[in-house]
């Protein structure tokens, strides 16, 4: 019994610990004993054993309890957990341990989930692969047919990827800023979804791009990714872009019927020289939901084509700014040079602490920002930005949902787009959907010719978060995914 507990699904976990098949310690001590066995795909900076096994032991005494109680989750190392390291996968946040909660987290923890650690990630949430952070790369659990090369696990959260993948916990909070939950979660085999922008509390994430960051879940299901958001989200006055709504029970209303449904395929994302895998696989999505009872209809996104420049202007000047605050001086790691001033001090922590990646973005940022500059490109990104939406707005008048792939290709091996731009242009699908906080999900809807999974994306109009759940599902109970590491 022991050894199949972290095969099942989040919400299969949940029902079993209502029907007593088997307590919340044994359930996390089965989630524990598969970390410990998958150290070598380096998911986890930190492990809480100890906290886990207290927060479940609790479930079982009945002092808590709640929508998740007893559910074991991964958290990214972005949000601020009280008493354990929080460090965004920098060395400049090295030894950073918090005396508050996010606001994410609060929400789990108040709805009885149990943590297991904190997850491994791009530093500062800046990359594509997981290659960024600098404890380390994490290591895709899928390898491609006939071969031993290890793959990326997609980024930023690569660690929430590859650990929900691997069983190593039953679902993953991660963070979303131009594609970070829903790329890494095609790379895997996983579902993953960011909700609008405002659903989630902001507040206690470490920062990257204030006006994009958008927190969501990564699980294995469609439904389990339901069960995780309905919790993660809500509104908080500690964060001023918190939507003051209310946050319908997505999992009471998942139906998973497009009947009648209209599903936008807007014509800019057939990208010349488009892989044929990919193209087919739309392909397949589009057959699917047509015999759901959907009706397709072809939309236009004409300003498609300048979102990665406008995100790679946008986001890096957002970084610039929120990432000045790390200066050695009232929090994470110093570097003091002998002789040196406050200003000698400052750089020095600076550049001992942030990664190459890391530096690159804060300086692309600070030259957009610059006063020669300012126009010409940030506040040109800004209005690009407005028409990106508006297209959007536009094509939402003609369909309910639109669907698209997720990424451009499958995982690929580690150093295999070592030129930064090839690295960005992985965002291709994801990143117009963030400038236009829509919410948008990737769910897995089958494999490659070398074995590894594909996703399709599903991008909803503002709110309708319910929408793209169901779409999600009736993607996922047509492609049967059943494909593990």
């Amino acid at each position: 019994m022991m050894t199949s507990l972290t095969d099942l699904t989040l919400a299969d976990m949940k029902a079993g610990l209502a029907a007593r098949q088997f307590s919340a310690v044994e359930l996390t001590q089965a989630h524990l004993d598969a970390m410990a066995a998958n150290r070598h795909l380096n998911a986890y900076i930190v492990e809480t054993p100890e906290l886990a096994l207290a927060q479940a032991k609790a479930v079982d005494e009945g002092a808590r309890g709640g929508p998740l109680a007893g559910i074991p989750l991964g958290i990214k190392d972005l949000f601020a957990t009280d008493g354990v390291q929080t460090t965004a996968g920098s060395n400049i946040l090295k030894g950073f341990v918090p005396r508050y909660e996010s606001g994410v987290t609060a929400n789990l923890l108040r709805d009885g989930a149990v943590f297991l650690g904190k997850l491994n990630m791009d530093e500062f949430a800046m990359g594509s692969s997981n290659e960024t952070s600098a404890y380390g790369r994490v290591i895709s659990p899928w390898k491609a047919k006939g071969s031993d090369a290890e793959l990326v696990p997609g980024g930023s959260s690569g660690g929430s990827a590859a650990a929900v993948s691997a069983r190593l916990c039953a679902g993953a909070t991660g963070t979303d800023t131009g594609g970070s939950i829903r790329q890494p979660a095609a790379f895997v085999g996983i579902a993953g979804i960011k909700p609008t922008y405002g659903r989630a509390s902001r507040w206690g994430t470490i920062a990257f791009a204030s006006s994009l960051d958008q927190a969501g879940p990564m699980a294995r299901t469609v439904t389990d990714c339901a069960l995780m958001l309905t919790s993660m989200c809500g509104f908080d006055p500690k964060d001023s872009t918190s939507l003051d709504i209310a946050v319908p029970d997505w999992v009471a209303g998942l139906t998973g019927a497009m009947k009648g449904k209209r599903v936008g395929i807007p014509a800019e994302y057939r990208l010349d020289g488009m892989d044929p895998e990919i193209a087919a696989l739309w392909d397949q999505g589009i057959a699917w939901l047509k015999a759901e009872g959907a009706e397709i209809v072809s939309v236009s996104l004409p300003h498609t084509k300048y979102a990665l420049p406008t995100y790679y202007i946008v986001a890096p000047a957002e970084a610039s700014s929120n990432l000045a605050r790390y200066d050695g001086v009232r929090y994470g790691n110093r570097v003091t040079p002998k002789g040196g001033n406050v200003h000698d001090m400052y750089a020095a922590t600076r550049a001992a602490g942030f990664g190459k990646e890391v530096k690159r973005r804060i300086m692309i940022g600070t030259y957009v920002l610059s006063a020669g500059f300012y126009d010409a490109y940030y506040t040109q990104a800004q209005k690009v930005r407005a028409l990106i939406a508006r297209d959007f707005e536009q094509a939402f008048e003609k369909c309910d949902v639109l669907l698209t792939p997720t990424a451009p290709s499958p995982a690929f091996a580690f150093g295999a787009k070592a030129d930064p731009l090839a690295m960005y242009l992985n965002d291709v699908f994801t990143v117009p959907a963030s400038l236009a906080g829509l919410p948008a999900m990737s769910v897995p809807a089958g494999l490659s010719a070398s074995g590894l999974p594909l996703g399709l994306q599903i991008i909803g109009r503002p709110l309708d978060e319910m929408g793209v759940l169901d779409a999600g599902l009736a993607i996922e109970r047509a492609a049967g995914f059943s494909a593990r590491p």
